[in-house]
């Protein structure tokens, strides 16, 4: 591909066509917001035709802030931009290096904001420092005055783990990516030395990869279970009952990477076979090898993200936590990854670091079954002839999220719930039913004398199931809620954690505001809350509007058709492609000649 000639940008600041005043700077997890005061002609005329841009010290537009509002004010026109400083647009974060803010009208430099004069003292305590790995490095964001009278703005980004060079337009190789080496003296090594022959394996099939003109390949690949399951056979299934087995061929691989680690030379060569051949990869979690073996760009990887939207942080949205990525990890190498409804997306792509548009709303394919009338009515009639004492009752489904930092330090407070309060509450009308996160090992602690109203069914095998019976979920942070929801039924949320969860695992978006039903915050509170009937069921409609574009059984169908036969919308495919062109035009601004 011929490589296009970059844009000299034109320095017109000295027509003072527009002044810029930065009023204010917050953080939103990774998201840094500022809000801008501007004033001058190009203000009242277009204002919506500017764009705030980064430049590197080499003359690169590494970033453009969105904006996210804009209104008249006494003082001239009040703009409230955004970035994603794990992703400022091409689906990585900043190299280290210093950063000028430059407002562009066109390819026309009009102004270099300032920063108000209040605001400027305090620049020391809006920078930050995402901590990430076990919290001993992390990535540095320092917000400072460039030399000079005028109270511009610089921006300083530092990987505080090793020094890159800058700029952001190898894609062959990530910019950043080496994991935190283990403790272990012997794990170190072996890792040094699988790492690189793996990466071997990988070569070597694709370079001996046959092509198939008739036949695409698509890989399904988990590498957090043994046993493919949700999205992946849901998808897979859906392949079958239309005959497309025929016209694509289909393989698996399911590992638990994360579990005794028996996984020897045979199994990794098979798996990078697999991967080498395929032309399309579907996963559904987080694949520890894509952080540090790059695929080739011409496989497709879609991810079909097994969760719906929740509350708890992952992945970007995690940075200053414990075990958040590094800048470089697995999710940067997504074409796409898939969500219920537009509206949600940037959840998605925060947690990715990849571009909003790229996340697109499929709906969920393992909810085409839960969805359908003809599954409900056989399961609720197959959960009542095996339990047939609990027909007569409301059902009362309590399933809350595992408290600790991982599958082997997962527990739940027991001891929180008022066992004796609850069966009371319960009277003649409900039952209870304990269904509790997988990784909780220990048993619900019931006592005897409440068993005829309380119930431990954490070894049910389909929690969705269970949906189908309940009348009330009692919940906190899991996103149980999105498939709960669609019942259009109540919910109350007992959420006696709520601010030291929000301060240790972390929230990816606001709770109180997001949440469809009655927040709680003691047992009491929760046990009086069931006693009045008093729900909030009122949040439930505004809830479904925003979280889904379809609620159908079509989810698997429009993962086919779009990423699959090629049969995309243009209306779904049009915002990437403007991105896209977007993005190749701030690859070409050349700054160079800005002092």
């Amino acid at each position: 591909m011929e490589k296009q000639e970059r844009i000299k940008i034109k320095d017109r600041r000295g027509e003072d066509l527009l002044r810029a005043v930065i009023t204010d700077i917050r953080w939103e997890r990774v998201i840094l917001h500022l809000e801008m005061r501007l004033s001058g002609p190009l203000a009242s005329t277009d204002p919506v035709g500017l764009a705030l841009v980064l430049v590197s010290e080499r003359g690169y537009a590494n970033g453009k802030f969105r904006l996210e509002e804009s209104r008249c004010g006494q003082e001239g026109v009040l703009l409230k931009l955004s970035m994603n400083i794990t992703n400022p647009g091409f689906g990585m974060c900043l190299a280290n290096g210093q950063y000028r803010l430059a407002i562009l009208h066109g390819e026309d430099l009009v102004c270099v904001p300032q920063v108000e004069l209040k605001v400027a003292g305090l620049l020391s305590e809006k920078s930050h420092i995402f901590l990430r790995g076990m919290l001993h490095v992390g990535y540095s964001v320092v917000f400072s005055l460039a030399e000079g009278e005028d109270l511009e703005m610089v921006i300083i980004c530092q990987n505080m783990e090793r020094k890159d060079s800058d700029p952001l337009y190898e894609k062959d190789l990530p910019i950043f990516g080496v994991r935190q080496n283990p403790p272990n003296l012997i794990v170190r090594w072996i890792r040094r030395q699988h790492r690189p022959t793996i990466r071997s394996m990988y070569a070597f099939h694709r370079a001996f990869r046959k092509k198939d003109a008739v036949k695409k390949r698509v890989l399904f690949l988990s590498e957090q279970s043994e046993k493919l399951g949700g999205n992946l056979t849901a998808v897979i299934e859906r392949m079958k009952e239309r005959g497309l087995d025929d016209a694509f061929t289909i393989t698996t691989s399911a590992r638990n990477i994360k579990g005794i680690g028996h996984y020897g030379i045979r199994s990794w060569n098979a798996l990078m076979k697999k991967a080498a051949d395929a032309d399309y990869i579907f996963v559904d979690d987080h694949v520890p090898f894509m952080d540090w073996l790059i695929l080739a760009p011409e496989t497709q990887i879609v991810q079909l993200w097994h969760a719906g939207a929740g509350y708890k942080s992952s992945g970007y949205s995690r940075w200053g936590h414990l075990d958040a990525p590094a800048p470089f990890c697995g999710h940067r190498q997504y074409d796409y990854g898939i969500t219920a409804s537009r509206s949600i997306a940037h959840f998605f792509s925060e947690v990715f670091g990849i571009n909003t548009e790229r996340i697109l709303p499929t709906g969920m394919p393992r909810m085409d079954r839960y969805l359908d009338p003809g599954n409900r009515e056989r399961v609720t009639k197959e959960f009542y002839e095996k339990n047939p004492g609990l027909r007569e009752k409301k059902i009362i489904l309590f399933a809350p999220t595992f408290r600790g930092m991982d599958r082997k330090q997962a527990y739940y407070p027991f001891d929180l719930i008022d066992q004796e309060a609850l069966y009371e509450a319960c009277g003649d009308e409900y039952v209870v039913l304990f269904k509790m996160h997988p990784w909780v090992k220990d048993k619900v602690p019931l006592a005897e004398h409440l068993k005829d109203r309380l119930y431990d069914f954490s070894s049910y095998p389909d929690i969705n199931d269970l949906y189908y019976v309940a009348d009330l979920l009692i919940t906190d942070y899991s996103s149980s809620v999105f498939e709960f929801s669609l019942m259009r039924k109540p919910m109350l949320f007992f959420a006696f954690d709520e601010l030291e969860y929000a301060y240790t695992r972390g929230f990816h978006r606001e709770y109180r505001p997001a949440c469809p039903g009655k927040i709680c915050n003691t047992f009491a509170e929760l046990v009086q809350a069931i006693r009045d009937k008093d729900f909030e069921f009122e949040k439930n409609a505004p809830y479904l509007a925003y979280h889904f574009d379809h609620i159908d059984t079509g989810a698997r169908d429009r993962v086919i058709d779009w990423f699959l036969l090629g049969e995309m919308p243009a209306e779904i495919k049009a915002p990437a492609e403007a991105r896209e062109r977007e993005n190749e035009w701030l690859k070409r601004l050349d700054f160079s000649e800005w002092q």
